[in-house]
Formats: structure tokens, C-alpha cells, sequence
């Protein structure tokens, strides 16, 4: 007994401070829309400022708390507001979503600029040496404190939001930010201050936990995972359930731990109970009604034939180009561009198309990598093929319970799953269920053989390089495929208007089915030739925190075009590792880029590939730049493999070529005479202003696709 009120003091402490940090969640999502990733990532920028000046400088606490809690968290809460979020008007939810990852990467890759990783901070506990007594139980300072203070933040601001015109407008603006404007309220000053409280709540919440965890920036920050169940026990909605919640949820980790202790394969649990816990909330709690059309910016053309194939040959040309020419080294560092650009392409039909967010890709990633791993001995390539159906299967199996989920509740879901399997599946010892031994990492890694297709071994880098390579222009041709298909006209459709489609009589549990069934097979594959490049995989390979970047970077380039997977490979494994090279500042930069480039997002919903191809527009219309660029750049390769020059020379001309090119074809159209024309007249207004055309009916044929559909007529 006396075991048990211990564990249920240590959980009501962990679980008061989850209520703060899920009321300032709740707090910011029911008065703008946005629900926040980024909370943990505020709290933790809280508290190692705290630490800075309570601990570095020696500044009085009180001091050190007034400038944490009221000058730097409302400042930061400002920022978020009027910087990024208000740029996120008439975008997807995908979009919002992907702008707060980004900001929780870029705070991460803030702090562990200014404060070195690895380095020990401590800070002491609050009320240290006071305590009393309950039934032979101790309850420090530390406990009470944090559980009263969480008492008066859940009251405050349930009371805040109810009684006074402040709270009430606030609640009004997410409902109807125009009507809202119309009754008196200030929406612009209103979600400031929505911010500004929530950044507030994360403070007081990360600066209460620190005397118990380490002082990481990647701890602290993805603390906020175990708040999500909290929040949405409340339905993102209740403040009262919202601190049930948390009391619940920090009462279940704190039993957890000290009852399956001493059971290797459940003494993970406890690290995996919020996910779960948050899992079975989602399964449980209401059905949220369909979606209907929403206005949005963003806008994905259909791809051609002809482009894709020119696409897929130069991917097979940049991945020939690389092998031949990088050393054994860098092969291996850079060989895995197209490996997570696959990774990247498994999101292109699930979001960009379908608009489904999934925040699993790397888990599923990483039990294709264990089915090759395992059955592939040898680097037998049908290991490969099962590689994308056992993914494939278990996409569909987490999906079925899922697929009454939308929006930021599915994206909640799926990161329930990686997280569950992050923290405790796969790190699972070696087990039998009746005659069958199961084995996952084994002793913390899992061999993976390189392919072996009908005799050629793929056991070089440079080999490697040209199999990924190939691999995902084959995927990047069959995604257009699913585009330019019925069935991606069906996913278009589904994520235009889920009412629409059911009114219509579209089968969406069937379609959502095999979407996500379709991506997790993709990732599988992407995985499984990861490990081949890696020789040797283990949990840390495939973990929660590691595909956030990849969709980031994936939504950055372009979710609804496979340029946008290819964006996402180079950047983190091109780009980035080559800042990082070049210096500790530059490797600070670049750990901050991936966070910026999310945040920037809300300014350029349609990705940065859509720019690039613009960038490229004057080369395509200009026919003898195509020919001046198919003759250099093989030229300047050849030159650097007949040794007349190295890769110092060779990379910056290859960057060079199509600059220039770019550059001469726009000087040359820009020097043509060019026959004045009326101001063009938008697509949507023609036969409205002026009567309709040949010419007009045909671009809107091409515009809708409907010159790429097969229309048969029963006879």
C-alpha cells in the first residue's frame, strides 16, 4: 500500500505538470485553429533560458522566473503569432501541421546552438528539504508545488475563457473569424494573446519538470507527446477533461514503472503508455463529422508522361554521375539521398494526393528494413517484394481502426503507432509466442545483406548508388501513374470534399484503405534498401523524431509532385551534411535550415519544386539551351573522369551549366521582339468577358486532365 500511494503521488506530480503543458495545447488550438507541436519545444527554450540565468548567471529565482515565464515566453508567443501563423490563412491542414513541426525543429536546432548538447545542467528542486508526511509517504515541496500550481492554471483559465469578454472572444474568432470582427472583437490582437498564454502555460510547465529529467533540448521538447493524450481526452476542447487526462495519463506512467520494472520485454511500456493511451483515446472518443470543400492556395498540375520520364532519366544520370565520380566515403554519405527520397515519395500519394497525415513513415520504414533484414539472406530480391507487402499489411491493419480519423486526429494517431513502436516494440528482446521465436533487433542491431540480383551483388557503394537511383525513378514513374489513374482522381476528390465524395457514393473506407496501404509499402521499400546501405540497422534508425524532417522537407518541396520527394532526399542528405562539413557554424545553420524552411512554408504553400521548375522555364522554351546543356554537362563529366580535373572543379561547373544556361535562354527571350498582345484574360473568366474559343476549350481540357482520361461508352 504504502508502494502504491508513493506511485500515485509521483504520478500526480508528472501528471499536473502534462496538465499545464496540454492546457496552454488546448488553449492555443480552441482560439486559433493550430495545434501547436511546437509546445514542448516553447517550454523547453523556457527552461534552459531558466537554467541560464537561475543557475549560469546566479540571478535571484525570482528574477530569473519573471524573465522567463512573463517577458520571454509571451515574447516568443508574439512572434509565432504575428511572424508565421498568420500566414497560414487558406491552407490545408497538412500545411499547419507541417509549419509547427518545422518550428519544433527549428527551436530544437536553436537551443543546441546556444547551449552546447551533451554538456550536464542541473537544476535543483523547488522547495528543496520541505516535505510532509501522508500515511508514511513523503510528498516533497517540489510534488505539491507542482500540483497546486496546476490547480490554479486549470481554474484560472477555465474561468478566463467563460467570464470574462476577453476569453469569450477568443473562443468566437476560430468560430468565425469575419462575424467575430463584425461583433467588436480584435481577431489579430485576440490570437496574440492566445499565444501568448500558451507559450506561457509551456514555460511554467518546462520549467517545473527540469529538476526531475536531464536538461536535453530533444528530451524536453517531445515531452509534449505525452501531453497529446491529455489534450485530447478533452477533445482539444475541455479544459476540466484535459486535466483529467493528464492526471490519468501521468498516474498510468507512474505505475507502470515501478510494477513492470522487473519485466524486460513490459518494462518499455511505460515509455509507450501515452502513445497508446493516446491511440485507444482517438478509437474512442466521438467520430468527427466529413470534411467539406475549404478554399486553399495550394495547387499541384498533373504531371506529363514525357516530364516524368525526363525527371526519372535524370535522376538515373545524377546517380550514375555519383557513383562514378565521389569516393568510397562520400558514397556512403551521399548514396542515401535517394533512399530517403523514397521514404519521402511513400507521403506523395497518402498527403499530397489523398490529404491523409501520417506522421509513420520511418516506422514503417524500419519494419520493411527488418523483413529484408531477416528473410533477405543473401540479398535475395524477393525479400524486397515482401518488404513492400508485410509494410503494405500492417499500413492497412493500424489504418482500419484509424480511418474514422481526420485532419490533425489521424496525424495524432499515426504518431501514437510510431511512437509506440519507437519506444517499445522495437526494442523488444527476443521472445517466443508458442513454437515461433520472434526476433526483432536482436541484441540492439539486425544485419542487412546488400541485394543480390541474379548474381551481381550490389556490395559497393557505388553500386548502391545506381540501384537507389534507379529504384526511385521505377517509383517516382508508377506515383505519376496513381496521379494520372482513376484512382488518383479518386484521391484528389477525397481530399478536396470527404462529404462530396460520400454524397456521391465514393467508397472512402476502401479508398483511405488502400492509400495508406499503398504508402506504408513504398516506405517499406525505402527502408529496406536504406538498410542494405547502412549493412547494420537498430531502433535509432527508425525512430519518431527522425521522420518529422522528412515530411518537413517533403511538404517544403512539394507534397502532391514527386520533385518534392527528390527536394526532400537532396536537402537532408545532400545539402545538410554538406554544411556540416564545412563547420561548427555552418553545422549550427544547418540544423536550424530544416526548421526554417518549415516555418516559411505558410508564405509558399505549393512547395519550393514549383519555383525551381519556374526558375527552369526559360530553358524549356528555348530549345538550344536544352541542346547546350545536353552537350556540357556529359562533357564536363567525361573531363573529370579522364582525371583532367577533381570534384572541386567538377561540382561547382556541374551547378554552374544549367545557371548559365538559365541566364542565356532568358537573355535570348528576353531579346525577341515580342507581338503586343491584349492583358491575358484567367481561364476561370473566359465566356464571361469574352466568347469562348478552340483554343480556350482545349486549355481547359489540359487544365482539368480530361485530355489524359479514356472515356469508354457502353454499347
Amino acid at each position: 500500500m504504502d508502494k502504491f500511494l508513493t506511485f500515485t503521488i509521483v504520478g500526480l506530480s508528472t501528471g499536473a505538470i502534462y496538465a499545464i503543458i496540454a492546457s496552454g495545447l488546448v488553449l492555443t488550438y480552441t482560439t486559433t485553429g493550430i495545434f501547436n507541436f511546437a509546445q514542448g519545444a516553447i517550454g523547453m527554450l523556457c527552461a534552459f533560458a531558466f537554467w541560464q540565468m537561475y543557475i549560469a548567471w546566479e540571478w535571484p529565482l525570482w528574477l530569473a522566473l519573471l524573465l522567463s515565464l512573463l517577458v520571454l515566453a509571451p515574447l516568443i508567443g508574439a512572434f509565432i503569432d504575428t511572424a508565421i501563423m498568420r500566414g497560414l490563412e487558406d491552407t490545408t491542414e497538412v500545411t499547419r501541421l507541417v509549419v509547427s513541426i518545422g518550428l519544433l525543429v527549428g527551436l530544437i536546432g536553436l537551443a543546441n546552438w546556444i547551449w552546447k548538447p551533451g554538456v550536464s545542467r542541473n537544476v535543483p528542486a523547488f522547495f528543496s528539504g520541505h516535505y510532509f508526511s501522508l500515511a508514511d509517504t513523503r510528498v516533497t515541496g517540489q510534488q505539491l508545488a507542482t500540483i497546486a500550481v496546476a490547480v490554479i492554471v486549470a481554474l484560472s483559465l477555465w474561468l478566463f475563457l467563460r467570464l470574462t469578454r476577453t476569453g469569450v472572444a477568443m473562443r468566437a474568432v476560430v468560430d468565425d473569424r469575419a462575424l467575430a470582427s463584425l461583433n467588436g472583437a480584435r481577431p489579430n490582437r485576440v490570437s496574440m494573446l492566445a499565444w501568448a498564454m500558451g507559450c506561457t502555460l509551456a514555460g511554467i510547465g518546462g520549467i517545473l519538470i527540469v529538476p526531475n529529467v536531464a536538461l536535453d533540448a530533444g528530451t524536453l521538447s517531445l515531452l509534449i507527446v505525452n501531453a497529446y493524450a491529455a489534450a485530447i481526452i478533452g477533445r482539444l476542447r475541455s479544459l476540466p477533461l484535459t486535466f483529467l487526462g493528464a492526471l490519468i495519463l501521468g498516474c498510468t506512467e507512474a505505475y507502470l514503472s515501478g510494477y513492470l520494472k522487473s519485466t524486460p520485454n513490459l518494462a518499455g511500456l511505460r515509455l509507450a503508455a501515452p502513445a497508446i493511451l493516446l491511440f485507444i483515446v482517438l478509437l474512442v472518443i466521438p467520430t468527427s463529422r466529413l470534411r467539406g470543400r475549404r478554399q486553399s492556395r495550394e495547387f499541384f498540375p498533373m504531371p506529363s508522361w514525357s516530364g516524368t520520364f525526363v525527371f526519372a532519366g535524370c535522376v538515373v544520370f545524377s546517380g550514375v554521375v555519383l557513383a562514378t565520380t565521389l569516393s568510397n566515403s562520400d558514397a556512403v554519405t551521399y548514396g542515401r539521398i535517394f533512399a530517403v527520397g523514397i521514404l519521402a515519395l511513400s507521403l506523395v500519394p497518402l498527403v499530397g494526393f489523398a490529404g491523409q497525415i501520417s506522421l509513420a513513415t520511418l516506422s514503417f520504414a524500419g519494419i520493411g528494413a527488418l523483413v529484408f533484414g531477416h528473410l533477405g539472406a543473401g540479398g535475395n530480391p524477393l525479400a524486397l517484394v515482401l518488404a513492400f507487402v508485410i509494410p503494405a499489411a500492417v499500413g492497412a491493419l493500424i489504418a482500419l481502426p484509424a480511418l474514422r480519423l481526420s485532419g490533425i486526429y489521424l496525424a495524432l494517431g499515426t504518431a501514437g503507432f510510431a511512437v509506440a513502436l519507437d519506444r517499445w516494440i522495437f526494442n523488444l528482446a527476443d521472445f517466443n509466442i508458442g513454437p515461433v521465436h520472434i526476433s526483432l533487433f536482436e541484441l540492439g542491431s539486425t544485419e542487412v545483406a546488400p541485394l543480390n540480383i541474379f548474381g551481381y551483388s550490389f556490395n559497393t557503394p557505388s553500386r548502391q548508388m545506381v540501384l537507389v537511383s534507379v529504384a526511385f525513378a521505377v517509383l517516382s514513374i508508377a506515383v505519376v501513374g496513381v496521379r494520372r489513374s482513376a484512382y488518383g482522381r479518386r484521391l484528389l476528390a477525397m481530399k478536396s470534399s470527404e462529404a462530396a465524395c460520400a454524397t456521391l457514393g465514393l467508397n472512402l473506407v476502401g479508398t483511405k484503405l488502400t492509400v495508406f496501404a499503398l504508402s506504408a509499402g513504398i516506405s517499406g521499400v525505402g527502408g529496406a534498401i536504406l538498410g542494405t546501405q547502412l549493412r547494420s540497422i537498430s531502433p535509432q534508425n527508425f525512430d519518431f523524431v527522425s521522420g518529422l524532417p522528412v515530411l518537413l522537407l517533403t511538404v517544403v518541396g512539394g507534397i502532391g509532385a514527386v520533385g518534392g520527394a527528390l527536394f526532400a532526399g537532396v536537402s537532408l542528405m545532400g545539402i545538410l551534411p554538406l554544411l556540416a562539413l564545412l563547420g561548427v557554424f555552418f553545422a549550427n545553420v544547418a540544423g536550424l535550415l530544416p526548421g526554417i524552411a518549415g516555418v516559411g512554408l505558410g508564405r509558399n504553400p505549393n512547395g519550393s519544386i514549383h519555383d525551381i521548375r519556374d526558375g527552369f522555364e526559360p530553358i524549356i522554351r528555348y530549345r538550344p539551351a536544352i541542346i547546350w546543356l545536353a552537350i556540357v554537362i556529359p562533357a564536363v563529366w567525361i573531363l573529370r573522369l579522364a582525371g583532367i580535373y577533381g570534384n572541386a572543379v567538377f561540382f561547382p561547373l556541374l551547378v554552374l551549366s544549367p545557371v548559365v544556361a538559365v541566364i542565356f535562354a532568358t537573355l535570348k527571350i528576353g531579346g525577341v521582339e515580342q507581338t503586343p498582345t491584349v492583358e491575358e484574360i484567367p481561364l476561370e473568366w473566359k465566356g464571361f468577358i469574352e466568347p469562348w474559343k478552340e483554343s480556350d476549350l482545349i486549355e481547359l481540357d489540359a487544365a482539368l486532365g480530361i485530355n489524359e482520361v479514356s472515356i469508354h461508352v457502353a454499347p
